[in-house]
């Protein structure tokens, strides 16, 4: 029970990327960004000028490969050779990321990836899905949630950071429009796992948060 699988989903901004990247660090585990995986694929379709159908995005999804590689700069996402990490965090693919991962030939074909990844364990993976689809039997599962404005807030300050300038009200809007989509949407919707250990984050450092995750972590190890 050394390898054990721990999932953390929930929705945009509740911190799951950087509160995962922590938990694994501190563990010894390899993190595995999955909506960076969707990310790509929505790159390349607004790239390619490809429409957000199943028919459209299978014929593309066969000459479209993405790798994770691990680097002292972090996760790397790479598609097709070309080192997408920047690219894939732009607002205009944060703004479509949502139809394009609803659509069936796509997740089927990340999902398996997913599974790949994380099967011999000691591994942490986030997302929205990874509890109640990619790793149902994980050890662990975690949800964060958070309220819209301490979401927005966060995501504003991270767009700013890399040099990108949007209001709070802005983004706000775009995270309701994407909880909406995400949960509602037919396939692999955004759910609580029954068995998941649900963290409210909204007055939450992600040390806090991310604690809270090593130190559940670490009992499951050790019983």
């Amino acid at each position: 029970m050394e390898n054990i699988k721990i999932a953390v989903d929930g929705p945009a901004g509740s911190g799951k990327t950087t509160t995962a990247k922590i938990v694994a660090e501190n563990l010894g585990y390899v993190y595995i960004d999955t909506g960076a995986m969707y990310r790509a694929v929505t790159l390349k379709a607004m790239r390619d000028a490809v429409k957000f159908d199943d028919a459209s995005l299978a014929e593309m999804m066969q000459s479209t490969e993405i790798e994770l590689r691990t680097s002292d700069r972090g996760q790397r996402t790479i598609l097709n050779g070309e080192d997408v990490s920047e690219d894939i965090r732009l607002p205009e693919v944060t703004k479509n990321v949502s139809p394009v991962s609803a659509v069936g030939c796509v997740r089927e074909k990340l999902v398996a990836m997913q599974r790949e990844l994380g099967r011999a364990g000691a591994v942490v993976m986030d997302g929205r899905d990874i509890g109640t689809e990619v790793f149902p039997n994980a050890e662990l599962k975690i949800f964060l949630v958070a309220s819209v404005e301490a979401r927005a807030e966060r995501r504003t300050l991270e767009l700013s950071r890399s040099g990108i300038e949007f209001s709070v009200e802005e983004i706000k809007k775009q995270i309701t429009d994407r909880d909406h989509y995400d949960s509602t949407r037919k396939i692999s919707p955004l759910r609580k796992a029954s068995d998941a250990v649900e963290i409210d984050t909204s007055d939450m450092t992600i040390e806090e948060q991310a604690i809270i995750i090593i130190d559940a972590a670490r009992k499951i190890i050790k019983a």
